[in-house]
């Protein structure tokens, strides 16, 4: 675990290096830091943030919906933009596909505001699509900057008339030094989606430093996997606790043995994840799951509301993280993310006190002695959980596509996926997807044929445009 922040001794500055290098990000001093919790807060902060621009307005979310939320920001923006501030948003295609269409941006662009679409479909890359861009950034004059795992819709509010409360979910509003590092961070998206961000004034140096805390912005890009480390190397260094909450958890099983090793070791590791997910598939991975956990000594909740979709953890009392990135491959190591990572006492307190207050709303899952049915029970479940509208969600069904498919590129690279003791439910689910795949393609063959035919001539069609590309740059590298 980061050793505690007192004077800089060897073992200090080796975990201090260690750090670093693993999330690929710096130790960020004297800024300010503070948690917002669910979307309401989050929205009122980020709304009072935009209305107050002077200068610039930098926004970037997986999903911005067309609904009563969506439109209260997209108006804020346009209201700015009017009045001479830089607008510059970028969202997701995946994520804000069927949620907000071009004609959603039209105020905002003729106002003078630029917005862009992260990763459309593009032709000679038949798998571009699996990285999205699922980060949820605002920066506004350089000054205001927050992050989170809230995208901009009325779902994460909740449905009082359907008795649906609000989502559980989990920012930061940050001030000083991170902030400047989280404009670079959105100048790196913007540049992935066309030209390069302008450049802007730089601001004067404030006289004094705006707050005490240290922390890492950890900006995840496809293939780095600088988070997916930071967190194996904090699951081997917690000496007391480590407590995480996830709402996609899907773990490698790199990190499950290092989550299982720290539990063996006498470290107390919790895992909080939804009860009801927007995601069934996904849920039903982390179900599956959960009995090596449990044998291991690992505590495991259900959240018992809406949907829990925090992504954050907390370890030794010492060291915090809060962000968009999930516990599974696809965050890791398909998307691009962005969490902070923070060394502060004081702020690790108000996260674990904020974990003990969401344990008091979840039902713990535990071990059960062997029966005809089971393999593990829930202590308490006094509650019924609401049901979640599926699709809907931060990731929706073309996420949860991408999930499977990221989860099944990393067995094939490992050429392993231990099952262990867990439930076989989806061994018996792709059992019968099998069956009935094979059932169709002798009986209706041409079911099966054109919809392969489909495929294949799409990835021909993309490989035979990708080949002639890199034939036509060897081509000008020879001139």
């Amino acid at each position: 675990m980061p050793m505690p922040p007192i004077h800089a001794t060897p073992i200090r500055l080796l975990a201090e290096q260690a750090l670093s290098r693993t999330a690929g990000a710096p130790l960020l001093n004297g800024n300010a830091v503070e948690l917002l919790i669910d979307a309401s807060a989050h929205y009122d902060a980020w709304l009072a943030a935009i209305r107050g621009a002077r200068q610039r307005v930098l926004l970037e979310n997986y999903i911005i919906r067309n609904d009563e939320v969506g439109v209260a920001f997209r108006d804020a923006l346009v209201e700015r933009a009017r009045n001479g501030v830089f607008v510059a948003v970028v969202v997701d295609w995946v994520g804000c596909l069927g949620q907000s269409r071009h004609s959603f941006w039209a105020p905002l662009r003729a106002a003078g505001g630029e917005v862009r679409v992260f990763n459309p479909p593009q032709l000679g890359q038949p798998f571009g699509w699996i990285s999205r861009d699922h980060r949820k950034l605002l920066v506004v004059d350089g000054v205001h900057g927050f992050l989170s795992g809230v995208c901009i819709s009325a779902k994460w509010l909740g449905d009082p008339a359907r008795n649906v409360p609000p989502w559980r979910d989990t920012g930061v509003a940050l001030r000083g030094p991170v902030v400047a590092e989280l404009e670079a961070t959105f100048a790196q998206s913007w540049r992935e989606t066309g030209a390069a961000l302008r450049q802007f004034v730089p601001l004067p140096e404030p006289a004094a430093a705006v707050g005490d805390i240290s922390l890492r912005l950890i900006a995840t890009q496809p293939a780095t996997a600088g988070m997916y480390r930071l967190d194996q190397l904090i699951a081997s260094m917690a000496r007391k606790t480590l407590w995480l909450t996830d709402a996609y958890f899907v773990g490698l099983t790199p990190y499950v043995q290092a989550l299982v090793a720290a539990a063996r070791d006498g470290v107390d590791v919790r895992l909080l994840v939804p009860g009801s997910s927007d995601i069934p598939a996904v849920a039903s991975m982390s179900r599956s799951g959960y009995r090596p956990l449990l044998k291991a000594g690992i505590r495991v909740f259900e959240w018992n509301g809406s949907m829990l979709h925090a992504k954050t953890a907390v370890a030794d009392g010492q060291w915090a993280r809060v962000g968009s990135s999930n516990l599974n491959i696809a965050s890791w190591l398909s998307n691009r993310e962005l969490d902070v990572a923070v060394e502060d006492a004081d702020f690790a307190d108000q996260l674990a006190a904020q974990y003990e207050r969401d344990l008091g709303n979840a039902t713990e899952i535990v071990l059960a002695a062997p029966r005809r049915r089971g393999s593990s029970e829930r202590v308490r479940s006094s509650e019924t959980r609401p049901r979640i509208p599926h699709g809907g969600g931060s990731s929706g069904r073309a996420a949860a596509g991408a999930l499977r498919i990221a989860n099944s590129v990393g067995a094939a690279l490992t050429n392993r996926r231990v099952l262990g003791d867990s439930s076989s439910g989806p061994l018996l689910v792709g059992t019968l997807a099998l069956l009935t795949l094979a059932v169709v393609a002798i009986l209706w063959p041409a079911w099966v044929g054109w919809p392969l035919g489909v495929m294949c001539g799409w990835f021909a069609l993309n490989l035979g445009i990708r080949a002639w590309r890199l034939r036509g740059q060897r081509a000008n590298d020879g001139d």
